[in-house]
């Protein structure tokens, strides 16, 4: 889907998250809000894929910058949405969606596949006790409630108790934050000896390869992270980049969305500025993040 039927999906997204119910959707993010500029690229949709429905809960929401990563991401995709038993979001955009690259398909012997962990004959806690409980299938023959309301491990509704409620959903988002480093996937170069950083994801990243030689031929060296995993927030690698780079650069087709995530992360070590462009689906170019680059290390012609 893209973002209105995204939008109209976010109920059964937050059911989804409350039964622990696996699922994966891919989203390919155009211009909004509402229709907007509808065969246009944008990158709107980064804090809808983790606030989107309400209430507490931790999203797991992936970020491909190429065909390939498509596939790959996908795959991993499934594997966390089986492994923690919750939705996984693949956030592509309109300019990877529709491009033609060369993927390659390993022999399916050397991919890793999850599956769920399936209950031993006799369980009957589907949705507590351990961080994330075993899922039978249906027609595995165990009697399993579910329901969106706040339930106990036995899926049997509390909807009054406070104590039910919350150790519920602390458990829902401890399963996700107890393993962000098992589950933030990133591309880095360079991040403990930089003049200035980049933190970037999806098509505007796929700018990151030329610009970071180009500014060395001209006496800046550039270090970037390029974010595969969008949510979790990969806190501790930005800190990183911050304690290098007395600068960090944030290019987004959108009006700062990741940016404050950045900033926040950077806790003052560095300055964090922003790079943005929407309507029209016009890219954030290599020349004009070259541009900034020089402009910020005080090289401008």
């Amino acid at each position: 889907t893209s973002g209105p039927g995204f939008s109209l999906m976010q109920e059964g997204i937050g059911y989804a998250f409350m039964t622990e119910t696996p699922c994966v959707v891919v989203e390919v993010q155009r211009v909004g809000p509402s229709t907007g500029q509808a065969t246009k690229c944008g990158q709107g949709d980064v804090m809808q894929c983790r606030w989107g429905t309400h209430g507490d809960y931790s999203a797991i929401v992936l970020s491909p910058n190429s065909v390939e990563e498509m596939f790959t991401l996908t795959i991993r995709a499934f594997n966390l949405a089986e492994k923690y038993r919750t939705p996984v979001i693949l956030l592509s955009d309109e300019i990877v969606a529709h491009m033609r690259e060369k993927v390659v398909v390993p022999p399916l012997e050397e991919l890793e596949i999850i599956n769920r962990r399936k209950p031993k004959p006799g369980d009957k806690a589907f949705f507590g006790l351990e961080e994330v409980p075993p899922m039978p299938s249906v027609g595995d023959g165990f009697n399993v409630a579910v329901t969106g309301s706040t339930h106990d491990e036995y899926g049997i509704r509390f909807t009054a108790d406070p104590l039910v409620h919350r150790r519920l959903v602390e458990r829902l988002n401890g399963k996700i934050q107890n393993h962000v480093d098992e589950i933030a996937d990133l591309e880095s170069y360079n991040v403990e000896d930089c003049d200035i950083g980049i933190v970037a994801y999806g098509c505007t990243s796929r700018a990151l390869y030329d610009v970071v030689e180009e500014a060395k031929a001209k006496g800046v060296t550039v270090g970037y992270v390029r974010l595969r995993t969008l949510w979790p927030f990969p806190e501790k690698a930005i800190k990183k980049l911050a304690e290098a780079a007395g600068k960090i650069l944030v290019p987004e087709m959108n009006l700062r969305q990741i940016f404050y995530e950045v900033q926040r992360a950077a806790e003052g070590r560095a300055k964090v500025i922003p790079i943005n462009k929407i309507g029209g689906g016009e890219l954030i170019t290599p020349e004009e993040l070259l541009s900034k680059i020089l402009e910020e290390a005080g090289k401008s012609d």
